[in-house]
């Protein structure tokens, strides 16, 4: 560890047995990161994504009233308290998704691109906005970028109406020909972020004959306390913490795991059981990402098309896919909206935590660009117009919140993707179809 009389610079690591660790940003770096433009009136921008699957009941996701966000739908209910941070866009579409299917919903949310109707290897789409982020603003941390899921049995071959299945297990690709994998077992991504054996065999043995990853950075984590102040020695304490917690969840889900393997071959262990565990612990560790500065840009696929996942923690015991073909009946209508409500309580959970996160003069969520939605409007038609889309967050970079923004029908998601690529200071004139920007969303940007 690298100690300076002056202040600690951002990129302070301890270093541990086999690994390093990241710290959060403190106040005793902010003088030293003043040359890295990561001041507290300067903050570092981050981006984050989150995709969800088939669409939306329109009538229960769109919020009623004018452009002032003072009720929520059912749907978005979950983001209450959260509803100065968040605003919701209705009416844009992925025109390069047509004809209409579940593949390219999923491959056109982050590229806009067209999808080549392909069964074979040849195929083809384009590069997503969170690939051009992490070439610039990605290449001062770790990992330019994180890329997570919470399905853990990608299929391969040809998976619906010829195209390949590549277009539904990946959301993020760093180029038009060159999707990306996603992980969504947490000890990996775990891993990933902080280190550890590089085989599954030294993975198990490290697992049995240690404590915790941050028992080997106890003599650097005390010297680091004695150079800092008091907030500082708080701010560390509740990062390790979170650290040493979510390695208490990935062992208690090992443990469970290793006790039923030989009758559930099928769930590689470490994946927490229920759906709500897991879905928790890969939303902790990208708080963790973020908060460490191990990756500025992060895209999460929460269920790919297709799923035939059930809910019956919620009282939807009817797999997704099939209840999501709903044909206008009340029923299935109600189910898709319960799922919808579940999803958000989710991502609404996580941006609580990014907001009560300090870094610099705000918070984690003041300083970070979540988009979240789909790239399907109407599952029962296979449509993708008036899309369920919001942003939350990104004060830091002039984003208001509270609002419900109406578009013209047809007004191209990919106009989004450019504004948020040039509000974190990606400087490029044109993304997928745009046909302009949605500047309408932010402050002004000051001269």
């Amino acid at each position: 560890m690298i100690i300076t009389k002056k202040a600690l610079p951002r990129r302070t690591f301890l270093r541990g047995a086999g690994t390093v660790l990241a710290l959060p940003l403190l106040d005793a770096m902010i003088p030293a990161a003043t040359a890295l433009a990561n001041t507290p009136a300067r903050p570092v921008p981050r981006l984050g994504f989150v995709f969800v699957p088939m669409g939306t009941d329109h009538a229960r996701w769109t919020p009623k009233g004018g452009e002032i966000l003072d009720e929520l739908s059912p749907i978005l209910s979950p983001l209450e308290n959260l509803k100065d941070k968040i605003t919701v866009v209705t009416n844009l579409e992925l025109q390069n998704s047509y004809p209409g299917t579940h593949d390219t919903s999923n491959s056109g949310f982050l590229s806009a691109a067209f999808a080549k109707h392909t069964e074979s290897s040849d195929y083809h789409s384009g590069t997503t906005i969170d690939q051009i982020a992490a070439k610039q603003i990605g290449q001062e941390t770790r990992l330019p970028s994180l890329e997570l899921s919470m399905d853990i049995n990608p299929l391969a071959g040809v998976c619906n109406n010829g195209y390949a299945c590549v277009y539904q297990n990946s959301i993020s690709w760093s180029s038009p020909t060159t999707p990306l994998p996603s992980e969504a077992h947490p000890r990996l991504v775990f891993e990933r972020l902080f280190g550890e054996g590089s085989t599954p065999e030294e993975r198990a043995a490290l697992l049995r004959s240690r404590a915790s990853l941050l028992d080997s950075f106890h003599a650097d984590i005390a010297r680091l306390k004695g150079k800092v102040g008091t907030g500082d020695k708080n701010r560390v304490d509740q990062y390790l913490e979170t650290i040493r917690e979510i390695e208490r969840q990935i062992q208690r889900a090992e443990e469970a795991d290793e006790e039923e393997f030989s009758t559930d071959m099928d769930r590689p262990v470490g994946v927490p059981a229920e759906f709500g565990d897991h879905a928790t612990l890969l939303y902790d560790l990208q708080l963790l990402a973020l908060q460490a500065d191990i990756t500025r840009v992060i895209s999460f696929q929460f269920t790919r098309e297709l799923t035939n996942r059930t809910y019956p923690q919620i009282g939807v015991p009817e797999p997704h896919h099939p209840t999501s073909h709903h044909g206008n009946d009340p029923a299935k209508l109600e189910k898709i909206a319960k799922i919808g409500q579940y999803h958000v309580a989710f991502f609404a959970e996580f941006l609580e935590k990014l907001k009560a996160t300090p870094d610099g003069d705000g918070s984690l969520l003041d300083n970070t660009i979540y988009l979240y939605g789909s790239g399907m409007g109407n599952p029962s038609l296979h449509d993708h117009a008036n899309l369920p889309i919001l942003v939350a967050g990104g004060t830091s970079a002039g984003l208001r919140g509270g609002r419900h923004i109406r578009y013209e029908n047809g007004t191209p998601l990919a106009n989004l993707h450019l504004t948020l690529l040039n509000r974190i200071g990606v400087d490029v004139a044109a993304f997928g179809d745009s046909n302009g920007k949605i500047e309408d969303l932010f402050d002004p940007v000051p001269v």
